[in-house]
């Protein structure tokens, strides 16, 4: 039987600015949860917003809470009661419980719609659900994506954001041969022309206010990259799908203003909570379609396969790896657009 420690160390915002590297304790696992041995996190934006404004959009902090919902590991110690993956596989997370909530009527074929929905590393709900940014941690077995054992535990890593980017896509409908324009490139607008590239677009542009991220772009499949700031330049593209993920008004009016008459914006970045400027008249002028995009659902499958045989080439994404100790000299790192991609942490040796 595996010896498992009393504590383990994790990643935990108690509020604005006030992000601890610190022991706890390690509960006892529920029959149907496995304990994973994690070996690499990715940092969000939302992890970001935790630690330096103690919320992220509407969700706010009200109690300390570990963060993390980008990772992947080992199994430990399987469930208890025989569900899902035995002890040593590699495994990546979905971190969603989907849920009925108050009730409210969703598409029951798109449960990340469901108003009930929890994710792990959230304040959206009190109490909060933890993440999973932690040597040791206990989750549901029904979370565990077994990985093919060519797939790295580091490029898996990328599994979580790259189906947030993946269903992004899918949501844009058939991309083959069309003329793309990505705005913003930070690691889910890097991770969206990698996907777009997988699916047959034609021409990918990319924007960004840095020259870095555009780069990364590029590397990964973008055929030309213009600066945020070249509003002219952007307005001229005349795009047939549109992607905003750099999660600002001025970001969704570059992507309305870089459709072609009757094309499609897939609105990825989460804006602000609250009124926010947007061109609507020219929305409605030019008949476009705007298209919410919001997380993932079983896409993280189709994810796994194709970083595994290649077909979804995303590496240059990852620009930093610090280990959990320097847990704040990696998010310094990965709040700084023009240096850093998809900045991990790792809790292994």
């Amino acid at each position: 039987m595996t010896e498992l420690p009393a504590t383990t160390l994790g990643v935990v915002a108690h509020g604005a600015g006030d992000l601890r590297v610190e022991h706890m304790p390690l509960v006892p696992a529920g029959t149907d949860e496995a304990v994973v041995e994690i070996a690499y996190g990715g940092i969000c934006g939302s992890d970001l917003h935790y630690w330096q404004h103690g919320a992220a959009g509407e969700s706010i902090l009200r109690a300390p809470m570990l963060l993390g919902h980008e990772v992947v590991g080992r199994v430990l110690v399987p469930a208890a009661d025989g569900t899902g993956p035995g002890a040593g596989t590699a495994v990546a997370v979905h971190p969603a419980t989907p849920g009925p909530g108050n009730g409210t009527r969703y598409p029951l074929d798109r449960p990340n719609l469901s108003p009930g929905c929890t994710y792990l590393g959230s304040a959206a709900r009190f109490p909060h659900t933890d993440g999973a940014f932690a040597r040791y941690v206990n989750l549901p077995a029904r979370m565990l994506r077994v990985l093919p054992e060519e797939l790295p535990l580091r490029r898996a890593a990328l599994v979580e954001p790259a189906a947030v980017a993946w269903h992004a896509v899918s949501r844009a409908g058939d991309v083959r041969g069309k003329r793309i324009l990505v705005v913003g490139s930070g690691p889910i607008g890097a991770l969206i022309t990698a996907v777009l590239r997988t699916r047959g677009a034609g021409e990918i542009i990319t924007t960004d206010r840095h020259e870095g991220p555009l780069a990364i772009a590029r590397t990964l499949g973008a055929d030309r990259s213009l600066p945020a700031t070249e509003a002219d330049a952007i307005a001229g593209v005349d795009a047939d799908i549109c992607f905003e993920s750099s999660g600002s008004y001025r970001g969704l009016m570059s992507a309305v203003t870089g459709a072609t008459r009757g094309g499609r914006v897939v609105m990825v970045g989460l804006l602000p909570s609250g009124e926010q400027p947007a061109l609507i008249s020219l929305a409605i002028t030019r008949e476009l379609e705007l298209v919410g995009s919001f997380r993932f659902n079983d896409e993280i499958d189709e994810v796994i396969a194709a970083l595994a045989d290649g077909s979804l080439q995303a590496d240059a994404v990852l620009t930093h790896e610090f280990a959990v100790e320097d847990t704040l000299a990696a998010f310094e790192t990965a709040r700084d657009a023009s240096r850093s991609g998809k900045v991990l942490l790792r809790f292994g040796d």
